[in-house]
């Protein structure tokens, strides 16, 4: 059986990726330890200031999204009849930025 050889550039972008997505996931979830880790990780992998500072942007309006849509949900359960807009143009009671 012959097995599949990742190239070394491939595997860069791959720990790339990985890393990136791991950044965004740790703001998403309030994860300060996570971020300082995976920050350190990312500027010693090479992975420039850009492209955090772009991970964060998505991270944040995910997390906006989620706050919105958890406020116009309740709002609604507690007969509350005020709703906001999504930063992704979806309806108010759907998730966000997906």
């Amino acid at each position: 059986m012959e097995t599949a050889k990742v190239s070394t550039e491939e595997q860069v972008l791959q720990d790339k990726i990985e890393n990136l997505i791991a950044i965004g996931a740790a703001t998403a979830a309030n994860c300060i330890p996570c971020f300082e880790h995976l920050y350190e990780k990312a500027i010693n992998s090479g992975i420039t200031l850009a492209e955090i500072r772009w991970t964060l942007d998505i991270a944040g309006q995910v997390k906006k999204g989620a706050h919105i849509a958890l406020t116009n949900s309740i709002n609604e359960l507690i007969e509350i009849g005020e709703t906001h807009d999504l930063p992704c143009n979806q309806t108010a009671n759907k998730s966000c930025y997906c």
